[in-house]
C-alpha cells in the first residue's frame, strides 16, 4: 500500500502581528501594545510611538496598530497609572510621564523613532522629543490641549473622572462625558470599552488631566526642534490646537473638521493617511 505524503506549507504572514508586553520604567512596569510588520521588521520604516490621552490607555490605538504596522513597528504604551501600567504613588507632571516613555526608548535602544500623541499624549510627545532630540525624528501632535486659566479653574472646581461613590452616582456623569467626547457616533460597544478603560484607571485617573492643565505649553512647545505636524480634529481641543500652532510656528498644520472626537477610533484610516503623508515626506 502506498503511503500518503502530507506536505506542509508555510503560509506567509500578510498582516501585522499585534502583541502586548511589559517593560521596566522608573514607576514600575509599563504595559505596551505593539504591532510588528508581517515581514518581521526587516527593511521597515522608522518605528512609531503612539501616546494616548488621559484618562484612557494605549488601547485607543487598537485600530491604528494594524494599519500603521504594515510597514513599521508601532508601540502604544499605557502611560503610568493607566491601562495595565503601574502607577506612581504621587501626582506626575507631563515631564514625568515623558520620562517613563524615555525609559522605554532607552530599553529598546531605538536609533530613531517617530512620535505621535493625542491630546494629553501630544504634550507627552513634545516632552519626549525635547528630552531625546537625537533619537526622535518627527513629532505629530493631535488635538493639543493648551489650557487657559478658565480651564484650570473649572477643573479645580470639578476634577474628573469623578472618584467612585458608594451609591454609584459617579457612573452616569462619566458615561455622558464618554459619549460627548466621541462626538462622531462610535458604536455603543466601543463607547462601553472606552468607559470601562476610564474606570479601570481608578480613583487617580484625573492625574493625567491635571498634568496637562499644569503644563507650561507656552514655554515648552516652542522647544520642539524636530519637524512637527499639528493635526486638528473637531474635538474638545479644536480651539486650543489652533493656539498650539502659534506656539510651534514651524510646525505644519492639518485641519480635519470632518473628524470628531476619539480621532484614532472614529477615523483610523484618515488618521493613518495623514500620518503616512507626513512621516514619509522629505
Amino acid at each position: 500500500m502506498a503511503k500518503s505524503v502530507i506536505k506542509s506549507r508555510i503560509v506567509p504572514q500578510t498582516e501585522p502581528r499585534v502583541r502586548r508586553g511589559y517593560f521596566e520604567c522608573r514607576y514600575g512596569q509599563l504595559h505596551v501594545h505593539n504591532a510588528i510588520p508581517p515581514g518581521g521588521g526587516f527593511d521597515e520604516s522608522t518605528p512609531l510611538l503612539a501616546l494616548h490621552q488621559a484618562p484612557m490607555s494605549g488601547a485607543v490605538f487598537h485600530k491604528l496598530l494594524p494599519l500603521m504596522g504594515r510597514d513599521r513597528s508601532v508601540y502604544a504604551p499605557d502611560l503610568p497609572g493607566y491601562g495595565e501600567s503601574d502607577a506612581s504613588p504621587s501626582l506626575l507632571s507631563i515631564a514625568d510621564y515623558a520620562s517613563a516613555v524615555v525609559d522605554f526608548i532607552d530599553t529598546m535602544r531605538f536609533r530613531q523613532i517617530d512620535v505621535v500623541g493625542y491630546q494629553t499624549g501630544s504634550l507627552v510627545a513634545a516632552e519626549v522629543a525635547i528630552a531625546r532630540p537625537a533619537c526622535v525624528r518627527r513629532v505629530v501632535c493631535v488635538g493639543v490641549p493648551v489650557a487657559s486659566k478658565a480651564d484650570r479653574e473649572a477643573f479645580r472646581a470639578a476634577p474628573w473622572p469623578i472618584r467612585p461613590l458608594d451609591d454609584g452616582s459617579h457612573l452616569v456623569p462619566e458615561w455622558e462625558r464618554t459619549r460627548k467626547a466621541a462626538r462622531s457616533g462610535l458604536p455603543l460597544e466601543e463607547l462601553a470599552r472606552n468607559f470601562a478603560d476610564k474606570l479601570h484607571s481608578g480613583p487617580n485617573a484625573w492625574w493625567g488631566l491635571q498634568a496637562a492643565l499644569d503644563y507650561a505649553a507656552r514655554d515648552r512647545l516652542g522647544q520642539v526642534a524636530q519637524p512637527a505636524l499639528i493635526v486638528r480634529p473637531r474635538d474638545e481641543c479644536w480651539d486650543a490646537t489652533l493656539y498650539a500652532r502659534e506656539l510651534m510656528p514651524k510646525a505644519r498644520l492639518v485641519d480635519l473638521p470632518e473628524v470628531g472626537g476619539e480621532a484614532f477610533q472614529s477615523a483610523p484610516e484618515r488618521m493613518t493617511e495623514v500620518l503616512r503623508d507626513f512621516l514619509l515626506s522629505r
